[in-house]
């Protein structure tokens, strides 16, 4: 299909006013001007008027973009095989995730011993306006009791309630304030380990979201009455896992500082303790690594850690004396592959228990079988292309096989089991519909950043598109040791078959090629970041696979922050830029929302010398008036509780009195959702809306 460019029709927009005060913050030795500080107020009167005037003027604009409905509708084609999980096996029982092409939101099922599989939950029966989402849940180790997690009217804050499997009567709960908390169960099932906030009267003003600890809750009971059992005096900030071994004897607690890409660990035996005051052994305190413990079935301690090990490496130890001298390497850190992930098959079927070990090589997966006693690798299992696997699990009581999902950039994420007796693997479950995928050619290739290091990048065509430079997305992440690895996306698809390019780098700040990658793009570096990114740019251009004026950059979240510092630092190199739920004022961050959880990422701008990183970069702090700036499209969500809107808002406003193009700056905002999950149809309004911006931006042809 002939490709063409649409110039971007009219002149300046007519934005609505936004005033500019005198704010004027000192810190340290820097003058930092905040002129839009007023739009930090949601409720505020001000603040509400302009936002009713931004969704005007991009309700407006919004009529010119090209294919908007068609875009939906094929969108939703690419969506309808639906989804799949890999299943997690309590007994005879299954569990798993299902979404039927049509369906609003994915469907938690079991398949009972005999086969009869039972809807146990449907998030459109709980909530038919498709505002309720089905957060996290962990069937109970005999798989009678179902724990799960659901955040009701797009508020992102989950709410504890356990099913009974057989008949599906609600027997505890609810339990609030339970964001992000792991459920433990003790066998038999009538109590559980959780993580639960402190009520908010017991916290200091602002600090709502943050002071967690580790409780024990007997079902059926009042939580008022449940046992702290750990996180007393620890930092507010703190993150906690919790877990219980299967025969109930070893509890395992760890804690991270906000999102630091380290954690202590502490281990009870709970055979020598009472469940309700474990006495903790320390097993890593005050050391700069990540490190989780999993004991096996074999009373065996397997320890995952990137201590010494940036690319990651399997420990095991006694875990009655769990102490880092006593680990010893059963796999060792790989050269280049980056361990993520291992299960342990030991059923009595086999003449030897082995492990099966993934990896993740340049961002591509790979699975090993290896000896569970020696770990020499005995066998690679073949996957279907170069793509990622997820959710490698095996049976808790022990056996002979493991599932995993699989998916590429082509391929919707189907289920596969292998099976240790034959050295077999088959397709065990796909999604229930079917989805017609045009043909894509997707590679894999290298360039250089400004300080010479070597990143890579998928770059994504369609089989067909014409030669030359076309209308181009470069997509990026690159912050808390995020992985871009090949995985199916309906966006992506449709992008393609109508003749653009897609990319995605690589970038530092990911954990593509292991933690030291992360850190490589965090704190003091995260310049590395934007580098790696413009330079992904650069290099679609030089190769002539696009050129400025067709190419649109993409991201959220923190790759919000990614395309927003690329929009102030490279204005020159873009004809677009989507940018959804971002940070953007990196001075003032951590005063909203969980950001106060991330300075450990960025920085703080209570310390001097990491304001000055942080002022370095901060896009709200860069925008200068009388440049011209490329076409921009904020997303945001007024449910959002993680990065609060107000980032975009004070950004688009300060971009709209700035430019001196007549490239439009809008804002799009939803109401009743927020920065993650949301319904099929909440997704395909959003993912039309975006795609029919970025082809009017780079002029790619949508309409037949």
């Amino acid at each position: 299909m002939p490709l063409s460019r649409v110039q971007l029709s009219g002149g300046r927009p007519n934005y609505p006013v936004g005033e500019r005060s005198d704010v004027v913050d000192v810190l340290f030795d820097h003058q930092v001007p905040d002129p839009y500080r007023w739009l930090e107020d949601a409720q505020g009167p001000g603040t509400q008027a302009w936002s009713l005037a931004q969704d005007a003027l991009y309700a407006k604009a919004g009529e010119q973009w090209p294919g908007r409905e068609r875009l939906r509708t094929r969108l939703g084609e690419l969506l309808a095989a639906g989804s799949i999980s890999p299943p997690v096996w309590r007994g005879e029982r299954q569990f798993l995730m299902r979404r039927n092409g049509d369906q609003e939101h994915a469907q938690l099922l079991t398949i009972d011993p005999d086969g009869t599989e039972r809807l146990l939950i449907d998030p459109m029966q709980l909530d038919a306006s498709g505002l309720t989402t089905l957060d996290a849940w962990q069937p109970s180790k005999e798989g009678h009791l179902l724990a799960y997690q659901v955040s009701e009217g797009g508020t992102e804050e989950s709410i504890v309630r356990v099913m009974d499997v057989a008949t599906g009567a609600i027997v505890d709960g609810p339990i609030d304030r339970a964001r992000y908390s792991p459920i433990a169960w003790v066998p038999g099932g009538t109590q559980y380990y959780y993580v639960r906030r402190l009520a908010p009267s017991l916290t200091p003003e602002g600090e709502e979201q943050f002071h967690r600890r580790i409780w024990l809750h007997t079902v059926g009971t009042d939580p008022g009455t449940d046992v702290m059992i750990f996180g007393e005096g620890l930092l507010a900030t703190n993150y906690y896992g919790v877990s219980v071994s299967m025969d109930g004897r070893w509890l395992t607690v760890s804690a991270a500082e906000g999102t630091a890409p380290r954690n202590d660990m502490w281990l009870a035996d709970l055979s020598t303790s009472s469940l309700a005051e474990p006495d903790f052994r320390v097993v890593q305190l005050g050391v700069d690594a990540q490190s989780s413990l999993h004991v096996g079935r074999n009373g065996v301690a397997y320890i995952y850690t990137d201590r010494d090990a940036p690319r990651g490496r399997l420990c095991t130890a006694d875990p009655s004396t769990p102490d880092y001298d006593s680990w010893v390497d059963l796999i060792p850190e790989d050269e280049i592959a980056v361990l993520d992930g291992f299960a342990i098959l030991d059923g009595s079927e086999l003449a030897e228990a082995v492990l099966l070990v993934s990896h993740t090589r340049h961002a591509v997966s790979e699975l090993g079988v290896h000896d569970l006693a020696t770990g020499r690798r005995m066998a690679t299992v073949p996957l279907p292309g170069l793509g990622s696997i997820s959710g490698v699990v095996e049976r808790p009581e022990g056996g002979h096989e493991a599932w995993f999902g699989y998916t590429d950039h082509t391929t919707v994420s189907s289920v596969f089991r292998y099976d240790a007796r034959t050295d077999t693997t088959d397709v065990w479950s796909q999604p229930p519909g079917v989805a017609e995928v045009p043909e894509v050619i997707s590679r894999q290739v290298e360039y250089r950043s400004a300080d010479g290091t070597t990143v890579r990048m998928f770059v994504l065509t369609s089989a067909h598109a014409p030669s030359g430079p076309r209308p181009t997305i470069l997509y990026g992440y690159g912050g808390f040791g995020a992985p871009m690895t090949p995985g199916y996306s309906a966006t992506i698809l449709a992008w393609l078959e109508l003749g653009g390019c897609y990319a995605i780098p690589n970038i530092r700040g990911g954990s593509e090629e292991g933690e030291q990658w992360h850190r490589d793009g965090m704190l003091a570096n995260k310049q590395n970041v934007f580098d790696d990114f413009h330079a992904a740019a650069e290099w679609l251009i030089e190769e002539g696979i696009t050129t400025s004026d067709l190419l649109c950059i993409s991201g959220g979240s923190n790759g919000g922050l990614l395309v927003g510092a690329a929009l102030v630092q490279r204005p020159e190199l873009f004809a677009g830029v989507v940018c959804s739920a971002p940070l953007l004022d990196m001075v003032r961050y951590e005063k909203f929302g969980l950001g106060s959880t991330w300075n450990v990422e960025y920085g703080s701008a209570d310390d001097p010398v990491e304001l000055e990183w942080l002022l370095s970069y901060s896009p709200y702090h860069h925008v200068r008036q009388g440049n011209s700036y490329p076409a921009t499209l904020f997303t945001i969500f007024d449910g959002d509780t993680r990065v609060d809107p107000m980032h975009a808002r004070k950004m688009c406003a300060a971009l709209q009195f700035a430019t001196t193009s007549s490239a439009p700056i809008l804002i799009r905002r939803e109401s009743d959702v927020g920065h993650g999950a949301r319904s099929l149809s909440r997704s395909l309004d959003l993912s039309a809306d975006v795609l029919s911006f970025q082809a009017w931006v780079t002029g790619l042809e949508v309409t037949p």
